[in-house]
């Protein structure tokens, strides 16, 4: 392998990129939209979920209670209504999840020491808020009822009981509980794995498409050289979207990276040698540019968004879909910049992840050099 023949390649690529201005906004926008796209829509947050109520009672205990929900910022109260009709309206419109209904003796009970029901509806046509939406509710509910319970040991004199069990909980990694500091360094994996297989598979298939493969051939260029030629000015490309991608990580979406930098650079490097390479087989396997866009798209967009671990736990998937996960580079990418970015450990952590990527780098160019064949179909 020759630098001089590598260097050639390289200058020719870089020049299509520099002189097709279609070709670099999408390898230096598209990460940027990308990530501003889903960083933002993309939550898994529970927060201000609209809430209708009818309160038949209409006295300061019920008042008080309503208070919770309306103080919670888990709750939005849209308005007041004055029966079942309009509570299902509500609903129906989607103008609210849940309906809260209060009986008219709710103070009385209260007042008396007896059991009050109070009637929450709820929308179960989103299964997963409205789970998440019954448990805080059921919070806010719990806490209102303690404080009742303990209103009326001062007023009879008695003691304030003790708890059987206290929980005291504290979370690890990301203390804020929001789901942004989880989605985003997994996003920065699968838009990294999707671009840079996108941008590496059409640059052999549009030489062929363009008749400049056969003056290609009939250079002295060797497979090799023109591989990594074709490679080089993607991978320094890449580099620069991951800066793009981890800074805006960290100015703009606050996300803490407790990890080292330079280890998320490096496994950066290593998964964009990996996923370029893989582009590259694709065009070269392909030749033709909506083809190999096409097997770009299916194998690295769905495999990586929906099995990589970013949307849905590994875990609670099928069993023959968590063995397919094993073999899509994204999980291993995802889980490393996880750990970098919201628990700080390295490399005697993260090991195994680190060296199944430079296992998948090592195949992927292998692979492509062993498929690139100097001659005619």
């Amino acid at each position: 392998m020759k630098p001089g023949r590598v260097s050639a390649i390289t200058r020719k690529e870089f020049l299509h990129v520099l002189r097709d201005p279609r070709s670099l906004a999408m390898a230096i926008a598209m990460p940027v939209i990308l990530l501003l796209i889903f960083g933002y829509a993309l939550t898994l947050d529970v927060d201000r979920v609209p809430l209708v109520v009818w309160d038949q009672s209409e006295s300061t205990l019920s008042r008080d209670f309503l208070s919770r929900f309306a103080g919670s910022r888990y709750f939005a109260v849209r308005r007041h209504v004055g029966g079942y009709a309009e509570v299902e309206r509500a609903i129906d419109t989607r103008e609210a999840m849940l309906g809260l209904v209060l009986p008219r003796d709710f103070a009385g009970r209260i007042e008396s020491g007896r059991d009050v029901g109070v009637q929450l509806l709820v929308d179960g046509s989103d299964a997963n808020t409205a789970t998440i939406a019954l448990g805080y509710a059921e919070v806010v509910t719990q806490n209102f009822s303690q404080e009742i319970r303990l209103r009326a040991f001062a007023r009879a004199g008695r003691p304030k009981p003790a708890p059987p069990l206290e929980l005291r909980p504290r979370a690890w990694f990301n203390d804020d509980m929001q789901s942004r500091n989880y989605l985003v360094p997994g996003l920065i994996a699968v838009i990294m794995m999707i671009l840079a297989a996108l941008l590496t598979s059409l640059t052999v298939a549009r030489e062929w498409e363009r008749g400049t493969m056969e003056q290609l051939i009939a250079t002295p260029v060797t497979g090799g050289e023109l591989v990594l030629g074709k490679l080089l000015p993607y991978f320094v490309i890449g580099m620069i979207d991951v800066a793009l991608a981890v800074g805006l990580g960290q100015f703009l979406f606050q996300v803490p990276l407790r990890g080292s930098v330079l280890l998320v650079f490096l496994m950066g490097a290593v998964f964009l040698a990996g996923t370029q390479a893989m582009g590259l087989v694709i065009s070269i396997v392909a030749k033709n540019q909506l083809m190999a866009n096409q097997l770009a798209m299916v194998t690295t967009f769905v495999p990586s968004f929906l099995l990589s671990g970013l949307m849905f736990p590994i875990s609670n998937m099928p069993q023959p879909l968590q063995v397919v996960t094993y073999f899509v580079p994204a999980r291993y990418f995802v889980t490393l910049m996880r750990g970098l970015y919201l628990k700080g450990v390295g490399l005697e952590v993260l090991a195994v992840e680190a060296s199944l990527l430079v296992g998948f780098g090592a195949l992927m160019v292998a692979l492509a050099n062993a498929r690139f064949r100097k001659k005619l179909p």
